[in-house]
């Protein structure tokens, strides 16, 4: 069996809990993990804040094992938010609900967060959707992070579901990304040149104070502290499970092609963090609708033209994955647009921020049943 053939998956998701009567987030987090200790087990996580819930899938074999898990648990977290009267919402950033009224969640952790890093954590009222892939050589894992790099932006754009902020259209789709931006040590990682280059850096940063640990190294893409897995970061928490899905799938893809190359003494070019940045703005900005800049060619181009550009790029090893059915569904996103374009398009038909929520309610569990 070959190397990409063992390129396992994990997907961690963060949902907003929801009062249906104001459509409100509601601080409900102490309630959930009380009764969802023995249902969920290790599975499920407080956050930051009282109105955040994180759910982490086991580690998957392959595509169809973290479709059948990832549905599993919104099911799971879905019946747990209706017996307390709550529901959940998987997407970026709440349309109207304000940071300013939210609990922290009660952990010395969490407090000592606040206490650091005072109103920037205080306003991560955000919630994202994290892509584990195993790899368990760790210079493999580096050298696959550096190469990543570049396609980070065109996964966010697919991911976007964050155009409201405190009841404003922001003008961006992933309005959480600006958000996140305020933390140190976020955005692209810079180039290593191996694994033992980046112990190095994490020890500059641990030694000097910066950091007491790796975790709080908060990259849109690192090599996860804790597990033998490249931890994808960047995307907004994702609406629709076809979407979730897609998307992992896209990343599984990518992995695995890029390994196959180095087989081949082949590799993608490395780019300059600032063009990749570059590429992000514009992600963050217009998601799938807009056009990201193709630096071998130095020209913009759509994202849907990239995007088949990609999908002919890893091709050859979808089959493999047995993943080629769920990165087909990116399209579908191509054509009806991504959770934030969706949002948009209904606040524009009602005018009413709670129609929003009530959406997002439903598409959370659509195709969950």
């Amino acid at each position: 069996m070959n190397e990409i053939e063992n390129l396992t998956i994990g997907i961690e998701e963060e949902y907003q809990i929801i009062d249906p009567k104001s459509r409100e987030l509601t601080s409900f987090i102490s309630e959930f993990l009380d009764q969802g200790a023995i249902l969920f087990r290790d599975q499920l996580q407080p956050e930051l804040l009282q109105s955040q819930v994180e759910v982490g899938s086991r580690v998957c074999k392959n595509i169809q094992d973290v479709t059948t898990e990832i549905k599993r648990l919104r099911n799971m977290i879905c019946n747990l938010a209706q017996e307390n009267d709550c529901s959940i919402i998987a997407a970026g950033t709440h349309p109207f609900s304000s940071w300013k009224n939210q609990v922290v969640t009660e952990r010395d952790r969490y407090y000592g967060f606040v206490d650091s890093m005072q109103i920037v954590a205080k306003r991560l009222l955000i919630f994202g959707m994290h892509i584990h892939i195993g790899i368990d050589d760790r210079d493999l894992r580096i050298d696959i992070m550096n190469q990543m790099r570049y396609f980070m932006p065109h996964i966010l754009a697919f991911s976007t579901s964050s155009p409201f902020w405190r009841g404003e259209n922001t003008g961006f789709k992933s309005y959480r990304s600006i958000v996140f931006e305020d933390l140190p040590r976020t955005g692209t990682p810079e180039y290593f040149d191996s694994a033992s280059a980046y112990d190095q850096y994490v020890d500059t940063l641990i030694s000097s104070g910066c950091i007491d640990e790796p975790t709080k190294i908060w990259w849109d893409i690192r090599p996860h502290p804790k597990f033998p897995t490249l931890e994808f970061r960047i995307c907004d928490c994702t609406t629709r499970v076809e979407e979730v899905i897609a998307i992992a799938a896209m990343v599984q893809a990518l992995v695995g092609k890029l390994i196959e190359l180095r087989k081949k003494n082949m590799t993608w070019r490395p780019y300059r963090s600032g063009f990749i940045a570059e590429n992000k703005w514009r992600a963050m900005k217009d998601g799938v609708q807009g056009k990201l800049i193709d630096f071998g060619k130095r020209a913009e181009s759509p994202i849907s033209d990239l995007m088949e550009e990609l999908l002919d790029f890893v091709d050859d090893v979808v089959d493999q994955l047995g993943s080629r059915e769920e990165i087909e569904n990116l399209g579908m996103i191509l054509k009806s647009g991504s959770s934030a374009d969706r949002q948009l398009k209904r606040f524009e038909e009602t005018g009413k921020m709670e129609d929003v929520v009530d959406m997002l309610i439903e598409e959370t569990m659509l195709g969950c049943g």
